[in-house]
């Protein structure tokens, strides 16, 4: 029988973490190359394969949802931005993104909600907001003239 010391065992779980940690940041970094390529297909496959190997990578959601995004697969979108922003509250991108679906949706107090999260948070997309506001802002005094 082989008789392997504490520090063998240990040195192989080191090597065993270390090959899982980065096969996962290989499988996003592919996944983001096929996404910059329009192989969207692919970049699906990649960023899934992602997070098989590790459920709490946010931007594997965040790149799931922006593939569904131009797909126009709303429900799918939507899951993987929730997703997100389970795992990272203030992703400001995800948060600009569930605006526009909330906006889509014409539910205008989530678009509110989430706008008033998103100023506090923002410090890329800041502008964004307030374009989905002033769209926001054209759209309610119709709805209420209704």
């Amino acid at each position: 029988m082989i008789r392997l010391s504490n520090y063998t065992i240990i040195f192989f779980i080191i090597i065993n973490f270390l090959n899982f940690s980065l096969g996962n940041e290989k499988f996003f970094k592919e996944g983001l190359d096929f996404y910059n390529a329009k192989k969207y297909e692919d970049a699906r496959f990649m960023f899934e394969r992602t997070i098989v190997f590790n459920p709490k990578d946010s931007n594997a959601y965040l790149y799931l949802a922006k593939i569904y995004n131009l797909e126009e697969d709303q429900e799918n979108e939507k899951k993987n931005l929730e997703a997100t922003l389970l795992i990272e509250p203030n992703n400001e991108e995800a948060i600009l993104m569930s605006m526009k679906i909330a906006l889509k949706q014409s539910n205008y107090s989530e678009v509110k909600d989430l706008s008033d999260t998103f100023s506090k948070v923002c410090k890329k997309l800041c502008d964004e907001n307030k374009n989905i506001l002033e769209t926001l802002s054209n759209i309610e005094p119709k709805n209420n003239e209704s």
